[in-house]
């Protein structure tokens, strides 16, 4: 494996990379975008932060998993149902096979065909065939899966792997949807020259990767730490109780499960800990070393670098789930200038003590997460650095185009604390508009539950069209009633 190493001049690179979130075909705005910031920061080490597949797009609507444990395919968001009659992508559904079976019995055809739960999990029906059905077993359909998984990391890879820096991923709550799982999805990122991560890990999405000191010594300076923070909370067998609400829930829209989202488990906040006393023992101190950690969820201490406000306040955020019914805006006096918030921070419902975990292993100056695509503020609370990358994709929801964009960190040896980050945003890299901003107009104006319309009406411009438009109606009933009289 690749060692990590600070360049003679004490400087090293970061890019972070978040919720790239695309199907087996990236779009090219997305891969554009990630080669212009590689070629922009000439990077030491490119990490990945979660959801870089679009474990819900209808390309996986065979193998889908709403929450692990599941059936794969057995349970599509209608909202992907949809999409895929608009791709025209047709659903391999599992009850045609009922139906084939049972007409086969009834028919006399095949005497000997036997409706069992095995039969009906593990054959569906593919539309590949000119004139007739032929059943596909579920094992083929997840080598499909397989295959699209490959085509969608070597397409976001592929400016990676062009430019010969090496990456390194963790996962989100998307990631696992398209059926195949993290631990399968570390295997396959392996297969990509420069990945890094590690076979051993404490878990997939969990390791350290230590960077060593310029002068040759093999001594650590510093270390970047990859944190699996969770998908979704609760168990499978309640998420299978809850699958009826889930239905009929409006939150199902933007993929929020009742439980809310996940946590890192135990292990790995113990790891937080033991990992510094690691590298500790490593370089023969036994103290803990300058530390960054990257992850998808945040924490609820994000919360922190915000403070509450009015509801009529412009530019507001309504929190979500625990933080519901209280708007936000940046805390400016704790937030680093050019932070942005754009919704509310989509934490996990119960805290489980990361961030005094971090405190308390010592070493930890910053800790960065994607998950919130709109996002994009760095924030100092409780005695570290809390910060986030908005989305570099274009197939997901997202602010404009111009703001969607590539974290930079540039760390020195001498005092990695002390570190410099800065966006690289579309604006900045390529221009004003993308190649499809009727898609980029919607994915930020998206609404899906009454929170999102009124963050949307607390938005100055949205506001002011909404009541000319208003205003424009208005008049034109006055001159109707006028020129009846």
């Amino acid at each position: 494996m690749t060692n990590l190493r600070f360049r003679e001049d004490g400087s090293f690179r970061v890019l972070q990379m978040a919720d790239i979130q695309d199907g087996p075909n990236v779009l090219p705005d997305t891969i554009r975008l990630i080669r212009e910031a590689i070629r922009k920061a000439d990077p030491d080490l490119v990490v990945f932060t979660g959801d870089q597949i679009r474990g819900y797009d209808p390309a996986y609507i065979d193998t889908f998993l709403r929450r692990r444990g599941e059936e794969p395919g057995a349970r599509v968001r209608a909202v992907t149902e949809v999409e895929a009659k608009l791709r025209g992508i047709k659903r391999r559904a599992r009850d045609r096979v009922n139906n084939r079976l049972l007409a086969m019995k009834s028919d006399g055809s095949n005497p000997d065909v036997q409706q069992t739960a095995s039969t009906t999990s593990t054959l569906v029906y593919s539309t590949t065939s000119d004139s007739q059905d032929v059943p596909t077993t579920l094992d083929e359909l997840m080598d499909e899966t397989r295959d699209k998984v490959r085509r969608t990391f070597a397409g976001f890879l592929g400016p990676v792997i062009e430019a010969e820096v090496p990456f390194a991923a963790t996962y989100g709550n998307h990631d696992f949807q398209c059926g195949i799982l993290a631990d399968e999805q570390d295997g396959i990122y392996r297969e990509f020259p420069g990945c890094l991560n590690p076979v051993d890990s404490l878990e997939p999405g969990t390791f350290a990767l230590p960077i060593e000191a310029s002068d040759g010594s093999g001594r650590v300076a510093m270390s970047v730490m990859m944190v699996n923070s969770g998908d979704y909370a609760g168990k499978p067998e309640e998420n299978d109780a809850q699958y009826p609400a889930y239905v009929v829930n409006p939150r199902g829209l933007d993929l929020a499960d009742s439980d809310g989202y996940g946590t890192p488990s135990p292990e790995a906040i113990d790891w937080l800990g033991a990992v510094q006393s690691e590298l500790g023992e490593r370089n023969g101190d036994g103290k803990p070393v300058p530390a960054i950690a990257f992850q998808h969820i945040p924490p609820q201490e994000f919360y922190d670098c915000l403070k509450e406000v009015p509801a009529w306040t412009p530019n507001a955020v309504e929190g979500a789930r625990t933080h519901a019914g209280h708007c936000y805006v940046l805390n400016h006096e704790i937030c680093r200038p050019g932070s942005r918030l754009g919704e509310a921070i989509g934490c996990a419902d119960e805290n489980v003590g990361e961030v005094d975990a971090l405190r308390e292993a010592g070493g930890y100056f910053a800790l960065f997460c994607g998950h919130d695509h709109k996002n994009a503020f760095v924030g100092h609370a409780h005695g570290i650095d809390l910060g986030y990358a908005p989305t570099c994709g274009f197939e997901c929801y997202g602010p404009k185009s111009r703001y969607r964009g590539i974290r930079l960190f540039e760390f020195h040896e001498s005092n990695p604390a002390g570190y410099v980050t800065r966006m690289l945003t579309w604006g900045d890299l390529v221009g004003r508009y993308s190649s499809n901003e009727v898609r980029v107009w919607f994915e930020d104006h998206c609404v899906t539950g009454a929170i999102s319309m009124r963050n949307e009406l607390r938005r100055p411009q949205v506001f002011a069209v909404l009541a000319g438009a208003m205003s424009l109606g208005f008049m034109a009933v006055i001159r109707s009633l006028v020129k009846k009289r």
